[in-house]
C-alpha cells in the first residue's frame, strides 16, 4: 500500500490579529499540548518550526523546553524548517533571508542537535525565485510552500523541481489545501486529497487547527485513525517533510522542471503599510552598512567588533520580517510595535556607526586655523562619485546682514565644486551651514575635505522663471519640466528620447478595504490624477507668510552641483510636494515625493512612459528576475528596468517593491489606504461588509509619507552593468561627518588601509562582517547581470589578491582568516 505522509503542525502567527505578548502565551499553551500528545499517543510525530518560539519557551517555560528536547532525541518531535521565523518570501533582500537561515540553523544545530534539509513557509505570500539559490547555498535539499494556490498559478505538478535564474534548482512541494484543517475536520481534509490523487505513488498532506495555534486535537487523531485504518489505497503515517521527500525521490523519477515566479499573490501586501516596509529597508541597509564600517574598524585594529549588538539588531530585523508585520496585514498595534523594533535597531546601528566612524579617522591630523574638517566614508569596495550632503557649524554667528558666509571646499590642495544649500534647521542667522559637494571617493575609505569660510555679499531672492519651462542640460542628458504642468515632459540621454509623454504623473487607482487584495492580479482602474496647485493654493499649502501667491513650479536652489526644483500638486484631499534633483555631472534625475495622503480606499502610482517596450527586469533577492509584461502586479526590490535590445530605463527607489508594466509604461506603486486587518475568511464570512458601517475605522498609510527614486537611462549593456551597484550606493550611502579629529603623530598620518578594493564591473559586495563562529570574517560577492563577471578582490590590510568568477546571478561567499591571512570559498551558512 502507498504511504500518505501526514505532517502535523500548529502554525503559530507571532502576531496578526493579536499582539506580541498573545503570541508568545499561545506558543506556550500550544507547545505544552504538543507535548503531551506526543508522550500520549504512540507514533505521533509533531512537526514544527521558527527559531523564535522556541527561543520564548526556553525563556519562560525551561522545564517544557526541556520536554520539547527530550523528545526530539526519541523522534517525537521534528524541528523542521529551521530558520528563525516564517517571513515574507518576496520583500526582504537576499541577505535577510541568509540572516533567517543562520539564526535558525545555529539555533537548532546548538539547543538540539538537528538541522532541517527541508525549508518551509507555508503561510508566505508568494515566494522570490532568488530562494532557490539562497535555499541550496544554505544546505536545503528541498522547500515546502502553500501560495500561490492553484487558482493564482498553474504549476507543471505540485511536485517539481524549482529552477533559479543562477541555474541552481531545489525540489518543491505545493501543499494540498492550506497547511492547516479545522477542528474535527483532518479527516475530510486527507479524503479530499486521496479522492484528487489516486494514482500518486506517495503523498503528503498538512493537518493541525493553526494561525492561532492549537495544532493536533483528540478528535481529529481518532478520526484518523478511523480512516487509515478503513481505507484501502493508502497507509497514512504520522511523519515529517524530510521523510516525504525521500519517498518521493525514491518512487518518482519524472519530477518537471518550473523556471518561472512564485507570484503573484495577496499583491496589495507589495504596498500596503509604507512606513514598516520604509523602516524595514532602512534597517537593512543601514545594518549591511554598519557590519562593514565595523568590520573594517575592527580588522584594523581600531575597535573591538560589536557582535553581541550586531546580533540584537539582526533580531530586530528578522522580527519585522515576519509575514504579516512586513507584508502590512497585521492590525495597528502590531505595526506600532514593530515600528518601535526597527526604531531599536536603527538607533543601536547609529552609535555603533559613530563608533566605527570615529576610528576610522585616528589616522587624521588636527585641522589648520581657519579650517572646517570635513570625513567622508566610502563603504563600498570600489570607487564612488556621489553628491555629499553635510552641514556643520560656524566658529560663530555671522551678525552682518550684508554678508553671507559662502564655504569653500578643498581636497588635499584641490578645489572642489560645492554649493551652500538651505539647512535642516530654520534657525534665522547665518550660523548654521549646509554643504552640497561633488565627491570621488576611493573605495572603502575615509576621504578628508576642509573647509574654509569666505564673507560674500548676501545674495538676492531668487525670483520665478516667466517660462513655459526649464530645460536642464549638462552635456549627458537634456530634461525638461513644464512650469505649467510640474510634470517631465522630456528625458534626453546621449540624444535619444526615453519618455513617450509627459512623466511622474501621479495617478489615482481604485482599489478597496481589502488589506492584502485577496485575488487581485492587476490595479489598472484610474479614477483621476494629481493637478499642480494654483500659485493661491501653494502659497496656502505651504504657509507663506510674505505673499498670497507662491509660483507652484519654481526653482529653489542652484549652484555649480545642482538644480533643485520643486512642485506641488494636489488631489482631493492629498498633496505631493516634489523635487527634482538635477546633477550638474551625472546623467540620472533624482525625485523626491513627499506625500500627504488622506484618500481612503484608493492607490497611488507613479506613472513612467518611457519609449521602450520589451523585457521588464526587477532586482530579487539575490538575483534578477524577468517580471510579467501584462500590467499585472509585480514585485520587486531595490530597482526596475524597461529594456529592449539596446536600450535601458531604471528606477531605482528607497524603498516601495509594487510596480507593473505595460506598453512600456512602468507604474511604480507608492501608497494604499485600505483598513487594518481587513479581509474576510476563505471558510465563513459573518457579514455582507468587511469595513464597519456605523463608526469611524482607522486607515492605513493615512499621512506623509517620503519616497525618493533615481531615474537612468541609456545604453542597455551599460545600465545592466552598473544598476545593481547604483542602487548599493544610493541604498548605502557614504557617511559624511565634520569633527576635529585630535591628531595622530605624522608617521601615523593616513595608514589606514581600505578593507577591499574590487577591481572588474558590475559585481557588488554586499556583505563585509564578522563570522557567526570563531574569529573569522564573511565577505559575499554578488553578481546581478545574467553573465559571467570575473573580479579581482584586493584586501590590502592583510596583503592578499584573488581573481574570482562569478555566473549569472551567482552570489559568492569567502570566509576570510586574519590569523592565517588566507581566503576560502564557503556556503552561505558559514559550516
Amino acid at each position: 500500500m502507498k504511504n500518505l505522509h501526514l505532517v502535523c503542525n500548529a502554525h503559530i502567527d507571532v502576531v496578526w490579529l493579536w499582539n506580541i505578548e498573545e503570541g508568545v502565551a499561545e506558543t506556550l499553551s500550544t507547545y505544552r499540548v504538543a507535548a503531551d500528545f506526543c508522550d500520549n499517543y504512540d507514533g505521533f510525530v509533531f512537526c514544527h518550526n521558527e527559531a523564535i518560539l522556541y527561543q520564548w519557551v526556553e525563556e519562560y517555560d525551561p522545564v517544557l523546553f526541556a520536554r520539547i528536547q527530550k523528545l526530539v532525541k526519541e523522534k517525537k518531535w521534528h524541528i523542521m524548517g529551521g530558520w528563525y521565523l516564517q517571513p515574507d518570501a518576496n520583500l526582504p533582500s537576499g541577505e535577510s533571508f541568509v540572516r533567517q537561515i543562520l539564526e535558525g540553523r545555529y539555533y537548532f544545530k546548538e539547543k538540539f542537535g538537528v538541522v532541517s534539509t527541508d525549508a518551509m513557509n507555508f503561510d508566505s505570500f508568494g515566494h522570490s525565485r532568488g530562494l532557490v539559490q539562497i535555499l541550496t547555498k544554505s544546505g536545503f535539499k528541498s522547500y515546502t510552500f502553500c501560495r500561490p494556490e492553484p487558482d493564482m498559478l498553474e504549476l507543471p505538478a505540485e511536485d517539481f523541481y524549482w529552477v533559479g535564474p543562477d541555474g541552481s534548482k531545489i525540489l518543491c512541494h505545493r501543499a494540498y489545501n492550506s497547511y492547516e484543517s479545522h477542528r474535527g475536520e483532518a479527516d475530510q481534509k486527507i479524503k479530499g486529497w486521496m479522492d484528487k490523487n489516486p494514482n500518486a505513488k506517495v503523498g503528503i498532506v498538512l493537518w493541525g487547527i493553526g494561525n492561532h495555534g492549537g495544532g493536533p486535537s483528540r478528535v481529529d487523531y481518532q478520526k484518523i485513525k478511523e480512516l487509515n485504518e478503513t481505507n484501502n489505497q493508502y497507509n497514512i503515517i504520522h511523519s515529517d517533510p524530510e521523510s516525504y521527500f525521500a519517498e518521493l525521490l525514491e518512487k518518482e523519477t519524472n519530477i518537471p522542471e518550473y523556471r518561472g515566479i512564485l507570484n503573484p499573490r495577496y499583491t496589495g501586501c507589495y504596498t500596503t503599510q509604507s512606513r514598516i516596509k520604509m523602516l524595514h529597508r532602512q534597517l537593512e541597509n543601514d545594518l549591511f552598512k554598519t557590519e562593514k564600517m565595523s568590520a573594517h574598524a575592527s580588522f584594523a585594529g581600531l575597535m573591538k567588533y560589536p557582535a553581541d549588538t550586531m546580533k540584537t539588531v539582526t533580531k530586530d530585523l528578522l522580527l519585522d520580517e515576519f509575514h504579516d508585520i512586513l507584508p502590512g496585514s497585521a492590525i495597528k498595534p502590531v505595526e506600532e510595535y514593530a515600528t518601535a523594533v526597527a526604531g531599536h535597531g536603527l538607533k543601536e546601528l547609529k552609535d555603533t556607526r559613530i563608533h566605527a566612524f570615529l576610528s576610522l579617522c585616528s589616522d587624521q591630523k588636527k585641522a589648520e586655523d581657519g579650517t572646517i574638517p570635513v570625513f567622508v566614508y566610502n563603504p563600498h569596495p570600489y570607487p564612488v562619485t556621489e553628491t555629499i550632503e553635510v552641514e556643520y557649524q560656524l566658529p560663530d554667528q555671522n551678525k552682518n546682514r550684508d554678508l553671507y558666509a559662502m564655504p569653500v571646499i578643498t581636497h588635499n590642495g584641490e578645489h572642489v565644486v560645492s554649493q551652500r544649500e538651505h539647512e535642516v534647521s530654520n534657525f534665522n542667522v547665518d550660523w548654521r551651514v549646509k554643504s552640497v559637494f561633488k565627491a570621488t571617493l576611493p573605495a572603502s575609505s575615509m576621504q578628508r575635505y576642509d573647509v574654509t569660510i569666505k564673507l560674500i555679499p548676501s545674495p538676492a531672492e531668487r525670483k520665478p522663471e516667466q517660462k513655459e519651462e526649464f530645460v536642464f542640460d549638462n552635456g549627458k542628458i537634456k530634461a525638461t519640466i513644464s512650469y505649467k504642468t510640474g510634470l517631465l515632459t522630456s528625458f534626453v540621454v546621449d540624444g535619444k528620447e526615453y519618455i513617450s509623454r509627459s512623466a511622474l504623473t501621479p495617478l489615482v487607482v481604485h482599489d478597496d478595504e481589502n488589506s492584502w487584495a485577496f485575488k487581485e492580479r492587476a490595479f489598472r482602474d484610474i479614477v483621476g490624477q494629481f493637478e499642480i496647485m494654483s500659485a493661491k493654493e501653494a502659497a496656502d499649502f505651504c504657509g507663506i507668510q510674505q505673499a498670497e501667491e507662491l509660483a507652484p513650479v519654481r526653482i529653489i536652489e542652484d549652484g555649480d552641483v545642482r538644480t533643485i526644483i520643486e512642485a506641488i500638486f494636489k488631489y482631493n484631499r492629498s498633496v505631493i510636494v516634489r523635487r527634482y534633483y538635477l546633477d550638474k555631472f551625472s546623467s540620472e534625475i533624482k525625485i523626491q515625493e513627499k506625500v500627504f495622503w488622506n484618500e481612503k480606499m484608493k492607490m497611488l502610482k507613479l506613472s513612467v512612459p518611457t519609449t521602450i517596450d520589451g523585457e521588464y527586469l526587477g532586482q530579487t533577492a539575490y538575483s534578477t528576475e524577468s517580471l510579467l509584461t501584462n500590467g499585472e502586479e509585480m514585485v520587486s526590490q531595490k530597482w526596475v528596468m524597461a529594456a529592449d535590445r539596446t536600450n535601458a530605463f531604471a528606477v531605482i527607489n528607497n524603498g516601495t517593491y509594487g510596480s507593473d508594466f505595460l506598453d512600456g509604461e512602468i507604474r511604480i506603486t507608492m501608497l494604499r489606504a485600505p483598513g487594518y486587518s481587513a479581509g474576510k475568511s476563505d471558510f465563513s464570512i459573518r457579514k455582507p461588509y468587511i469595513m464597519e458601517q456605523d463608526r469611524y475605522s482607522d486607515l492605513i498609510d493615512q499621512g506623509e509619507h517620503t519616497f525618493e527614486f533615481i531615474l537612468k537611462a541609456g545604453d542597455r549593456e551599460f545600465i545592466e552593468d552598473n544598476i545593481e551597484r547604483s542602487s548599493a550606493v544610493f541604498a548605502e550611502a557614504p557617511c559624511a561627518m565634520s569633527f576635529f579629529p585630535i591628531g595622530c603623530e605624522k608617521d601615523k598620518e593616513n595608514t589606514i588601509k581600505p578593507f577591499a578594493i574590487l577591481h572588474g564591473e558590475s559585481v557588488t559586495m554586499p556583505v563585509f562582517k564578522k563570522a557567526e563562529r570563531g574569529e573569522f570574517f564573511i565577505i559575499r560577492l554578488f553578481n546581478s547581470t545574467f553573465k559571467n563577471k570575473e573580479i579581482t578582490l584586493e584586501l590590502p590590510t592583510i596583503g592578499i589578491t584573488g581573481t574570482y568568477v562569478l555566473g549569472p546571478c551567482e552570489v559568492k561567499t569567502l570566509k576570510l582568516d586574519p590569523a592565517s591571512k588566507t581566503v576560502k570559498e564557503t556556503n552561505l551558512v558559514e559550516d
